[in-house]
């Protein structure tokens, strides 16, 4: 048996943040995380072992809602799935806190307001060292200076934003989370950094952390079940797998940031007498209100212009974030995206043949040579467009103990209407062809809402401290807690979170 005062289950943007922020409480703290550090070697910043290797990615398989296995994009180590995101760190939009009406239902209002999160925004922030403009962007809410200036855009796309605003449009810089070591390379969009320039929750928050003598981090350690009291009232021990051992951990307080998916899996997992269900479950919500943005990768293609920008990922346009055009309804937001490489299209080729039929999927590949030559001349975006709550859609676990992810998007017809749009943007600034990819159904990023957060117990998983209702000294501190999926990027929203939490924690139970 190991004795720890506090237990972080995750080391994401959740875990990462809650240890960095409470380590300096002098508690004894024990980080657990399921994976091992990222090495920084050559292959970070290669395209075909991120992409077409998986290199860095899980090789574990979950089930669709037809119970078909898929690999969930979803990375085991420290830092979590920070270490490959395109560090976009955008705040929620004040109005994103209220109910808003989407035409194909109502995101619901959150517990909290954005208020009660600014100043932890701001924080945040000067965590993550994130770059951007305050003023620039019209949906914004209210805030003090970002801590650093934009990243300024590159001659390619400075042209394209001058030209957007001669369509009437309000393109804003891109907040981005990047050290001052950064060299603004081509492989920062789902790579990890080999110099560590990335603002991620290994980098700015465990590392920190595990500098103090009173922290300490397993790693290649997995969770697998919270053993409660005989009332159910409390966790007593954390089962831990680790170095093929079965270990034990007691704490008074624990914290799980797992992700989620898998923190949702990890309460179900520990179904006891107490918590038939699944722990912290009376509500019946763990698991349920999966949601996950609705992404689609955009590249407008011009034979004639080639685009020699390195680092592309500045912009954004929020037009339509709360009303389309053409569609009185919220549709979402456009971002620029990091450049894609010839190998990475080549990898989406043979995704989609395989997703269409096991046949095409023989067809020989295109060589990445003419996959060079196309993205050369092309221009990268994303849209993407709110996913809503629906409670059939929703995490379990299996018999045999495997992950099943019940997943249907939602609000199609807004994010048509912004595909559309975003369609209609680029053939105005000149682009031939405008191709697109979507992951659908099998998307695992930005992924929330599975342990809801509120003030009613009957109705939430968790309190607005992110405390579960049923268990006094479980906390989850992860995208589990969101109400809503926004529109944005969740990573800001988090962290903000998670050293409101961390603030909380010190100024009562410790």
């Amino acid at each position: 048996m190991h004795t720890f005062d506090i237990v972080i289950i995750g080391s994401g943007a959740g875990g990462g943040t809650m240890a960095r922020e409470l380590a300096n409480t002098g508690r004894k703290i024990l980080i657990v995380e399921r994976g091992d550090f990222i090495p920084q070697e050559d292959h970070n910043w290669n395209a075909a072992s991120v992409w077409k290797q998986l290199r860095y990615r899980t090789t574990e398989t979950w089930l669709d809602e037809t119970g078909q296995p898929f690999r969930p994009y979803t990375h085991y180590c420290v830092g979590g799935n920070t270490k490959f995101w395109g560090t976009v760190m955008y705040r929620l939009r004040p109005r994103d806190f209220h109910a808003i009406e989407h035409i194909d239902g109502t995101s619901p209002a959150w517990p909290i307001d954005y208020d009660t999160l600014a100043p932890y925004y701001d924080r945040a922030e000067a965590m993550y060292q994130v770059h951007g403009e305050a003023g620039a962007d019209p949906t914004e809410g209210p805030r003090n200076p970002y801590p650093f200036p934009p990243v300024p855009h590159s001659t390619v796309v400075g042209n394209i934003v001058e030209r957007l605003k001669q369509q009437g449009l309000h393109p804003t810089p891109l907040p981005l989370a990047l050290r001052e070591n950064c060299i603004f390379c081509n492989a920062c969009n789902s790579f990890a950094c080999k110099i560590h320039a990335k603002g991620d929750a290994d980098v700015c928050g465990v590392r920190p952390a595990i500098a103090r003598e009173n922290v300490t981090l397993w790693v290649n350690a997995h969770a697998r079940r919270l053993v409660t009291n005989a009332s159910g009232t409390r966790v007593e021990t954390v089962e831990i797998e680790r170095d093929g051992m079965l270990e034990t951990v007691s704490a008074p307080l624990v914290v799980v940031s797992c992700g989620a998916v898998n923190s949702a899996v990890l309460l179900l997992r520990s179904a006891n007498a107490s918590h038939p269900s699944g722990l912290a479950n009376s509500s019946g919500l763990v698991g349920k209100r999966y949601m996950a943005h609705l992404a689609t990768m955009m590249q407008g293609f011009h034979p004639f212009r080639v685009n020699d920008t390195v680092f592309q990922k500045t912009v954004a346009l929020n037009d339509f974030y709360f009303k389309g055009s053409r569609l009185n309804y919220p549709i979402g937001q456009i971002q620029s995206q990091g450049r894609t490489h010839g190998v990475m299209a080549q990898a989406a080729q043979r995704d989609f043949l395989a997703s269409r039929s096991p046949l095409l999927a023989l067809i020989p590949e295109v060589p990445v040579w003419a996959f060079d030559q196309w993205v050369a001349r092309g221009v990268d975006w994303l849209a993407m467009t709110e996913d809503l709550p629906r409670e059939d859609n929703k995490v379990t676990v299996e018999p045999d103990g495997r992950i099943r992810l019940h997943y249907t998007p939602n609000n199609l017809r807004a994010h048509r209407e912004l595909v559309n749009e975003t369609k209609r943007i680029l053939r105005k600034l000149g682009f031939w062809i405008v191709m697109t990819h979507s992951h659908k159904s099998k998307n695992t990023t930005h992924q929330c809402g599975t342990l809801v957060f509120g003030t009613n117990p009957k109705a939430s998983v968790l309190d607005t401290h992110c405390k579960t209702h049923d268990i006094d000294n479980l906390y989850v501190v992860d995208a589990s807690f969101f109400p809503s999926s926004a529109a944005v990027n969740p990573g800001l929203t988090i962290v903000a979170q998670a050293i409101r939490v961390a603030d909380q924690l010190k100024a009562t139970l410790l």
